[in-house]
Parts: structure tokens; sequence; C-alpha cells
């Protein structure tokens, strides 16, 4: 993490989720993004690292264990160029893809990193999360020094938290190889005390939902709605922006749209400029958007060359946002 932690005002990763598969709780609700074509999830990740992007993003329960040997597939022999980050908490059992539960002990830490590695293909996790956002920050303590000795034993390169509780958050940091925290942020719903720890705690911010699943691209409307087993068509509480019945929130759309002129600006598109807006915010935060095709992966790389949003632009988000 050492080349992330020293920070660019466009470094830019890649989310696994989307690219997990199909997945869902014991209810039956979805918690994937629907049915993926892993082929094309292999090529876009390996187009990905043709366009320079060199961190990936997953999770052990996405796709219930699928995502991880996904990724370790698409990765091969290329493994070495690249940072891997993955997440561990949750139960699941992989033959039916379902989550089952969650377990914050160290003792499953440890097995759940071991299975990890082996799912990836790899010796060695760059950087490991704690995927449960809400964990009793003296469990957390344990779980960081935990984490600690998974960095001695060479296992583990760096760790963190993937929460949007900066007091939380501040509990890892305290650990000597904590390097990053993975929130919530995207230019409809910013996260300042998340940005301002990462500055006091000399942290990575990695940023999870950059294009509010989905709605900063573009994409959602004209009465479109996700088709069944996308999270989206099923919305839980925790994930706004999106109906009862799946479609986008009329209110959240007109925002979108409200800010198209200025995101846009430069020769981006819509996606380009929620990841540029993003860079502008601090040169600490590392967007990982999710893909599912070569052309996502290129959309989203593109980013790169044009790098963050100047003063007058930002400036304008806040003022049509009435922030």
């Amino acid at each position: 993490m050492q080349k992330i932690r020293e920070s660019s005002d466009r470094v830019l990763g890649f989310g696994c989720w989307a690219i997990a598969g199909e997945w869902w709780d014991t209810a039956g609700q979805p918690l994937g993004w629907g049915r993926t074509d892993d082929e094309e999830s292999v090529r876009a990740v390996r187009r990905a690292l043709d366009l320079g992007v060199t961190f990936f993003d997953t999770a052990d329960v996405y796709g219930a264990g699928h995502g991880e040997r996904l990724l370790g597939r698409a990765l091969g022999r290329r493994r070495a160029e690249v940072r891997v980050a993955t997440k561990w908490g949750n139960l699941f059992d992989e033959r039916t893809r379902t989550l089952t539960g969650a377990d914050d002990t160290p003792e499953y830490a440890r097995r759940a990193l071991t299975a990890s590695l082996t799912r990836l293909g790899t010796d060695h996790v760059d950087l490991y999360q704690l995927h449960l956002g809400d964990v009793d920050p003296r469990r957390a303590a344990e779980l960081r020094d935990a984490c600690e000795e998974f960095v001695k034993e060479g296992l583990v390169r760096a760790y963190g938290w993937s929460t949007d509780d900066p007091g939380r958050a501040a509990v890892f940091a305290a650990g000597r190889h904590c390097a990053a925290v993975q929130y919530r942020a995207n230019v409809l719903q910013d996260a300042p005390e998340m940005h301002a720890l990462c500055e006091t705690a000399d942290l990575v911010g990695v940023i999870r939902s950059p294009l509010a699943m989905g709605l900063l691209t573009g994409g959602h409307g004209g009465g479109r709605t996700p088709a069944a087993g996308d999270i989206r068509s099923a919305p839980p509480a925790w994930l706004p922006g999106f109906g009862d019945g799946g479609g986008a929130d009329p209110e959240w759309l007109a925002r979108v749209e409200a800010l198209r002129e200025v995101l846009t600006s430069d020769g981006r598109t819509l996606t380009q400029g929620a990841l540029a807006w993003l860079w502008a915010r601090g040169p600490r935060t590392v967007p990982i958007p999710g893909f599912r095709s070569v052309a996502q992966a290129e959309e989203n790389a593109g980013a790169m060359a044009k790098g963050p949003l100047g003063e007058a632009q930002t400036a304008e988000v806040e003022r049509i946002l009435g922030r």
C-alpha cells in the first residue's frame, strides 16, 4: 500500500462486487448485481491492468467466494503487478451462494484470511479489511491486534476497516500497519468527517460507492429498473437512491441531471466527472468504481487522464447542491 499511501491526485482502484455474480441472504433477497459473464469480467480486469489500474478491491462474501476466485483467475501471473484488497467478517455458504451470518472473533479472522488466500491464489493480501461496520470498539481493538500478527507473519501487508463511523475507524488507525479506511462517498453523499480522519490519521480513503450505486453513470433514467437478482431491485434500508420497486428515486435523478453539465466539463463523461470530483475532494481519496464489462473498465480508467475537477468546478457543484 505504500505507493497508494504516498498519494496522488488521480489514483484509481476497481471495486469487484459487481463482477462477483448473484448471491442472496437467507430470506432470498439479492445481494449481488445480477447475472454476470465471467469471461467478460476476466477480460475487463485484464483490460484495466493494461490501462494502468493496479488496485483491486473485493471481499470474501462477494458472490459467496466466487468474487475472490474470479479475481485470482483474472490476475493470474500478473498478480505481482497489483495490490489486492479483500475483506472479512461475513459468513456464507459457497455452495448455495448465501450469506448466513457474521463472526467478529479474532479466531475467525485467521480462518477467513486463510480461505481468502486460497481463493485468490496468492500468498498475501495487500490490504485486509474488516467488513462489519458496527463492531464494538473493544472487539475491534482485538481484531486490529490480530491484523498486526498477520502482518508479522507476512500474510498481510496492511489492513483497514470498511466503516462509515470515524470513531470506530480511529480504533484501527491506532495500529502501526493500518493504512486505510473504506467508506461511502460520492458527489451526492459527501463524508467530510471521514475525509478529515484520513488527513489526521495518515490513512488512504478507499471510496466505495463513488458512482452512487450506478446513479452517477446516467444509466438509470427513463423508468429503467434493475433486473431481478440485482440488489437495487429490492434495495435494503442502507441503499438510498432507489425505490421499493427498484427504479431510481426521481429526486436523486434530478440532482444528477442538475450536476451533469459541470461534471461533464473538459470532455469527461458523467462517470469520469463523478470520479474527478472525489479526487478534488482530497489527495488521499482512492475511488473504487464497479465495472462489469470491458467498456466500463475503459471508461472508468479514462478518468485518470483527466484528473480532478478544478476549484471553480467543485465550487459550482456545491452551489448546485446547496451545500
